[in-house]
């Protein structure tokens, strides 16, 4: 392991420019769950678990239409669970190595803590949109709005909340958190396009250039994170304790995040 450390912290040194990629792993070592698997879920949310209700269910625009008492219970609990969590060290690491590397930010997490922890909004993806954003559950306009708090309380005791809803000053409909669902025909990706646009522009610009992956607790089930990293970057870092599998060339590091950068940051320091 210490090779591969020593290896990996080599390849970042020699690199023009660094992607990071990171998946929901990143935040195990700041307190958040992962839902690995429905049992992970049902751990994380074991009053769901007597509805039978998989992440799959929860994660579906059309709970703000079936049940959206339910919908914002779930939903509000994750935002407020991401609102009151602090980045662990690791970020500040990558924001520290983003000072003498041109970085990019590839995530699948929505919730914004490469904003929290430092990083330009211009330098981040977040490839399934973001829970600080609403829009429209009915789809009226392509309207996104940024949030610094939710008109309700929940109770989870009983899956409830007191109060209202958060409303779509359009048309006064139901509100959701702009992010990518399951079967979702109603996401408003203009947000996300956006950010694509400035992923491919920074691309472009180190086009021929020795670019780095640093890929930290990308999961295999939805492998966005994991294809950016590998289509986009000369090198791979790859930082799972569990799913480490790699491919000629590529570093593996069966460690945590936190882990894993503390000890590259030894070396480069």
């Amino acid at each position: 392991m210490i090779k591969n450390i020593e290896a990996a912290a080599e390849l970042i040194n020699n690199a023009d420019a660094i992607l990071i990629g990171a998946g929901a792993g990143i935040g195990v070592d700041s307190g958040l769950p992962d839902f690995r698997g429905t049992e992970g879920f049902w751990k994380a949310y074991p009053k769901l678990k007597a509805l039978g209700k998989s992440f799959e269910d929860m994660a579906n625009g059309d709970l703000f239409f079936d049940k959206p008492e339910l919908a914002w219970w779930f939903y509000g609990h994750r935002f407020n669970l991401y609102r009151k969590t602090q980045p662990h060290e690791g970020f500040d690491i990558l924001k520290k190595l983003s000072l003498t590397k041109s970085t990019f930010i590839f995530t699948s997490n929505v919730d914004g803590h490469f904003q929290k922890a430092g990083f330009n909004s211009n330098q981040v993806l977040e490839r399934h949109g973001s829970i600080n954003h609403l829009q429209c559950s009915n789809g009226c306009s392509d309207s996104i709005w940024q949030i610094s708090g939710l008109p309700f309380k929940s109770y989870e005791q009983d899956l409830s909340i007191k109060g209202s809803y958060p409303h779509c000053p359009n048309c006064g409909g139901i509100a959701r958190p702009n992010i990518l669902m399951f079967n979702d025909n109603w996401w408003v990706s203009a947000r996300t396009k956006m950010q694509n646009s400035n992923f491919h522009c920074w691309l472009d610009e180190h086009c021929g250039k020795k670019i780095t992956a640093i890929e930290l607790g990308a999961g295999t089930a939805i492998p966005s994170v994991r294809i950016a990293c590998s289509n986009n970057a000369k090198n791979l870092i790859r930082i799972n304790p569990t799913h480490c599998n790699i491919e000629k060339g590529q570093i593996p590091l069966k460690m945590s995040a936190l882990s894993a950068l503390t000890e590259i940051d030894k070396i480069l320091s």
